[in-house]
């Protein structure tokens, strides 16, 4: 893919912030000053103020001595790049790849993007009407390299769109500066007479490094693209994402129904290629006003299968507030597994865990609910029932260890056992009855006791620790798992306390 890039200037960044919260500064001479050497010094000017012959660099005095009337702020440190890193995610919704280029600029990467919008001409008006309607002045170019871009965008009077390979073209007539040289490498250019680009491009880059470093020819050679220029993006790029920008703000919910299902049918297909699905997929509207409305679904298993994963985002779509309207829409797949591809192909088909159907079910069921309301537990290897199982990260995934059959246990484990009060005759025997939340059991049955050590790799408390359970039924037919902990003898085995640990269906 051919590389193309886009600088965007904010000549007045500062002032133009300042005039968005004070809209009465815009019509009037307005500076920021900063102490220099025990002066006030102007950092920054607006429209206003150039026009009058302020310029950066005036000591403030000076200033009021030629226009009274000028208002005069406080620059404050960092305000410039926290400025530029806020409309940096906010040209995000153009391109994944945004770069703050201080102290005034922004680099987009606009490789494989401009087309979303009709072309590289509409995607520049775009951008730079939006940017002006939230009062900032913008200039823009476009090119095959940073350098190109960045130079046209400041000092280009002509097209703000370089062709690929005419580089050389656009840059002739342009100052040295146009170069981001040091100034004092400007300065003795132009003291030799080297006014232009042009008057010294096709100069041999040995003698322009002997004459003037390396950095000249180092910023010529990106200027041109002969030699790549690294930007490091405000946000990292997701790998799979897709984009849908809309001609006009969608405001329905089946407007916004059409948008998923367009950017699904795009991702899933290069997915499926790839023999990859999806496990967690997030949807991010941005609206006209400047905000972002954000929703999301997590599946069981890794898929691609459309129809599936659009029943899933039907059910988000009341959770989306398009207010004025959504300008475009962002799918990312940040979680992605490789698929089974048998799966794929007999969609619905296996019994069981395998059965897609099932998967399907759960993740609609996750939707409906929450993503904490279903759960699929495996066995994991402790002594105390209440540590013997774990929770599956997806529906495939498969145990370590077996589940231990050959001893009866309850269908409802309490996470945590909870204290009863209980009446037994001697230690090794069940209790004759025990109270429970306010409720008196009487046991009719009882089967028991089994014994259950503690973990000897654990501290010497708990690996002293013994647990005698016993299955109880009482006079109302129900059956319930109680344990007294300790061996009713040696007090380091336990407290000899009674617990009720689970409930038999």
């Amino acid at each position: 893919m051919e590389k193309r890039y886009a600088s965007i200037w904010f000549p007045y960044l500062t002032t133009d912030r300042h005039a968005v919260r004070r809209p009465g500064l815009r019509k009037v001479p307005f500076v920021l000053a900063a102490p220099v050497h025990g002066r006030m010094v102007i950092t920054e000017a607006n429209t206003a103020a150039e026009a009058q012959g302020i310029r950066r660099g005036m000591v403030v005095a000076d200033a009021k001595a030629c226009v009274p009337d000028i208002e005069v702020a406080d620059d404050r440190p960092g305000l410039a790049y926290r400025l530029l890193k806020v409309l940096g995610l906010w040209c995000i919704r153009y391109t994944p790849l945004v770069a703050v280029d201080p102290p005034d600029g922004l680099i987009l990467d606009t490789s494989g993007c401009t087309h979303l919008w009709g072309g590289e001409e509409a995607y520049l008006n775009d951008i730079a009407n939006n940017l002006r309607k939230r009062g900032f002045h913008v200039s823009m170019a476009i090119a095959g390299a940073i350098g190109a871009a960045w130079a046209v965008a400041r000092f280009g009077k002509m097209d703000t769109i370089v062709g690929s390979g005419k580089e050389a073209d656009a840059l002739l007539s342009l100052p040295p500066a146009a170069l981001r040289l040091e100034p004092d490498v400007v300065d003795r250019l132009h003291r030799l007479g080297l006014r232009t680009i042009g008057s010294f491009m096709r100069m041999p880059p040995s003698a322009l490094r002997r004459r003037f470093g390396d950095g000249l020819p180092l910023r010529l050679r990106r200027a041109l693209g002969r030699e790549d220029e690294p930007i490091v993006p405000l946000k990292p790029v997701p790998p799979y994402e897709e984009r849908l920008p809309c001609l006009e703000p969608i405001r329905t919910a089946s407007g916004i129904g059409i948008a998923i299902e367009k950017l699904l049918i795009t991702l899933c297909k290069r997915l499926s290629g790839e023999g990859k699905g999806l496990r967690i997929a997030t949807l991010k509207c941005h609206r006209v006003d400047g905000k972002t409305v954000q929703v999301g679904i997590t599946t069981s298993r890794a898929t691609a299968n459309v129809p599936h994963l659009m029943k899933l985002f039907a059910l988000k779509i009341q959770h989306i507030e398009p207010a004025l309207g959504i300008e475009l829409f962002v799918l990312e797949a940040p979680d992605v597994e490789d698929a089974d591809p048998v799966q794929e192909a007999l969609w619905g088909g296996a019994p069981g865990l395998e059965d897609t159907a099932l998967a399907e079910l759960v993740d609609r069921l996750k939707g409906r609910t929450g993503i904490r309301a279903v759960y699929r537990f495996l066995p994991d290897e402790h002594h105390w029932p209440e540590r013997s199982l774990r929770e599956a990260s997806s529906i495939a995934e498969k145990p370590s260890t077996v589940w231990e059959s050959d001893r009866p246990r309850p269908t409802r484990l309490l996470a945590r056992p909870e204290p009863i009060e209980v009446t037994a005759p001697i230690p090794d025997y069940p209790p004759l009855n025990f109270r429970y939340r306010g409720e008196t059991h009487v046991i009719k049955k009882a089967d028991g006791p089994e014994r259950i050590f503690g973990e000897w790799w654990k501290r010497d408390a708990e690996r002293q620790a013994v647990r005698d359970y016993f299955r109880v039924e009482d006079d109302a037919g129900e059956r319930f798992w109680i344990f007294r902990s300790g061996d009713g003898e040696d007090a380091a085995t336990g407290s000899h306390r009674w617990f009720l640990h689970g409930i038999f269906g």
